[in-house]
């Protein structure tokens, strides 16, 4: 079998996410490749056992590569009814679940909705199905251990991970080592845990469940060699920027307010400081950035992050690093929206907000990353392109891309070519205004350097010598200096080609952001059938590539599936007044393969 679809689903304390990224980790030690999909409420804690505060986990892994996390899962894990309801939709057809009858009593099925027991009136005929006193076997494992009926059933997941470790094969030895490391203040938890987790492996040993749930065996997969470690979008972001601001020879200052999905950057940059990286959490979005672009004007890099909500709150401050011309990286983690929307839920909606949506003429770099690995690669661009022009950089990524993980070959940032700043000091010739004839980038002058004093603010400044200047031919040539300035990166970055296909044809599907797996993998079926298809996925979305016009005009038909109402289309349309065809989805959850399969026969037919 090349791959299997898992997932894990209980109530929020059932500690869902911790099993998933415990298989993740072990799976990823076994030499498979995988993908994952966290998907959780936004409640902190919604009531125990209703549909409302059902968390959950899905790993795609197996000897080929892997794109996505899966369109539906082989297995579903499911630990109590709500679980049950919220995700047997997802499950396919003839797919095992693993449920713990002990949680399917009146009680908790009239919390979930049911009227009569799933588990009794034939409703999941279709499915196998593997029911097992989870909570009975938990608390006779723990037992030993002195811990109260509540504290035992929260081993629950662990014994789950115990018997799906014995159900694929895995060693459960990493996963020992890390409870004895998390819980070294508490060893009785630790080695509560670790004896639930023995307990499902033995009785997956003892109970000869491969006619209930088959026995599957994952190959390696074949992969690049060297050092691997799996990552999030999250953590990738925030070690790219390291390395952006390390190539950079520059200081990095990230100011950040705290917000779902992006606070995993915040999280991780925190833990950094032998790097030197200097990290605050402000008292709100505007502080935060305000804080950042005062790091920027004082030589160092600055950085920002937040969501939807929170970059609205920073637009006016965004203007301001424009009209400024001072290096900032804004990283959006978008989320469905609008206002507060779907906190925990993906989604592709910001990208009108980030070309188009300050006061005034306010251009600025909007880049994209397409996966967890790429948001490291992603992140040192956006480095190179504020630092070199002088301006803030856009970076989107969404809730699935920050929390979801896959292998990351480690890379080398001594292969890579630096892009080292240098700061303005000769005072005979600075003007905070002049231009660099090649960039149209500013001098970058730091405070306190004698004879480089200037005014700085926002409002227009006069070209060349920075001084306040309401006069209208002036603020045309700054807003056209502006505007070029940023027009012109579109020379230097690379020119787009199909990830797969020709550069002409009958069809091209056009994506960025994390619609690039359900799409590649759409995509190579499709040529696998000897479908004329082409994928183009687009990292720099404003400017964009200096050649996609041509590219995209020489298809017949070009389609775009994006998670919002039609956002890049929209831009496509409008600078190449080309009739791209839109392909949304607004649910909160990515795309599926089969959807992507479907909208390329379609497209074809016609």
């Amino acid at each position: 079998m090349p791959s299997v679809v898992i997932r894990f689903a209980g109530d929020s304390g059932d500690g869902i996410q911790i099993t998933g990224s415990r298989f993740t980790d072990t799976t990823a030690l076994a030499g498979n490749d995988l993908a994952t999909f966290p998907d959780f409420p936004a409640e902190i804690r919604a009531p125990v056992g209703t549909t409302f505060g059902v968390s959950a986990f899905q790993i795609n892994f197996g000897a080929r590569r892997i794109e996505t996390h899966g369109d539906e899962p082989d297995v579903l894990v499911a630990l109590n009814p709500a679980a049950l309801k919220v995700n047997i939709q997802r499950l396919r057809k003839g797919g095992s679940i693993i449920v713990d009858k002990g949680a399917f009593n009146t009680r908790n099925l009239k919390k979930a909705g049911y009227d009569t027991d799933p588990l009794q009136d034939g409703s999941l005929s279709n499915y196998k199905v593997l029911e097992i006193d989870i909570t009975r076997l938990v608390l006779e494992s723990v037992k030993e251990f002195g811990l109260s009926q509540k504290e035992g059933l929260r081993c629950k997941n662990f014994w789950v991970l115990g018997l799906v470790y014995w159900i694929y094969g895995r060693d459960r030895s990493d996963t020992t080592q890390w409870l004895n490391v998390k819980f070294a203040k508490r060893p009785e938890i630790a080695a509560a845990n670790i004896a639930a987790l023995n307990a499902g492996h033995v009785y997956g040993e003892a109970a000869e469940l491969s006619d209930s749930v088959g026995l599957f065996e994952i190959d390696h997969a074949e992969m690049k060699p060297g050092v691997y470690r799996t990552v999030t979008g999250g953590e990738a972001l925030a070690w790219g920027l390291v390395a952006g601001a390390e190539l950079a020879g520059l200081d990095i200052y990230f100011g950040s307010y705290p917000i779902t999905p992006a606070s995993p950057v915040l999280h991780t940059l925190a833990k950094m400081k032998q790097f030197g990286v200097k990290t605050f959490q402000a008292e709100d979005e505007i502080a935060a950035i305000c804080s950042a672009i005062g790091a920027s004007y004082a030589g160092a890099l600055g950085i920002t992050s937040s969501s939807g909500p929170g970059i609205a709150l920073k637009g006016e401050a965004i203007g301001l690093a424009i009209s400024t011309e001072l290096p900032l990286v804004i990283v959006n983690s978008q989320r469905a929206g609008p206002s507060t929307g779907l906190p925990t839920k993906t989604e592709q909606s910001d990208l009108y907000q980030s070309v188009y949506g300050r006061n005034g003429d306010a251009p600025l770099v909007v880049l994209a990353a397409s996966g967890p690995a790429d948001c490291f690669e992603v992140a040192i661009e956006a480095c190179r392109l504020a630092t070199k022009y002088m301006t803030p950089v856009m970076l989107l990524t969404d809730g699935y891309i920050g929390n979801a993980a896959e292998p990351w070959l480690i890379p080398s940032v001594q292969d890579r070519e630096p892009f080292k700043v240098t700061h303005y000091t000769d005072a005979e010739s600075f003007a905070p205004f002049n231009r660099d004839p090649e960039t149209l980038a500013r001098p970058w002058a730091v405070p306190g350097t004698a004879g480089l004093e200037h005014r700085i603010g926002g409002i227009e400044k006069e070209s060349g010598s920075g001084h306040i200047s309401y006069e209208p031919d002036n603020h045309q040539t700054m807003t056209d200096f502006r505007r070029n300035k940023i027009l012109g990166i579109a020379n230097d970055i690379p020119a787009q080609k199909p990830a797969q296909g020709n550069e002409n044809g009958k069809l091209a599907i056009v994506g960025w952001g994390s619609t690039f797996g359900p799409i590649s993998r759409a995509v190579s079926n499709k040529l696998l059938q000897g479908k004329d298809v082409a994928h183009i996925h687009l990292t720099h979305l404003w400017p964009l590539p200096a050649n996609l016009e041509e590219l995209l005009k020489g298809y017949d038909t070009v389609i775009v599936p994006e998670m919002n109402d039609g956002q890049l289309k929209t831009v496509l349309r409008d600078q190449y007044l080309i009739d791209a065809r839109p392909i949304t989805k607004v649910t909160g959850q990515p795309f599926k393969i089969a959807e992507i399969e479907e909208a390329i026969d379609q497209a074809l037919e016609k």
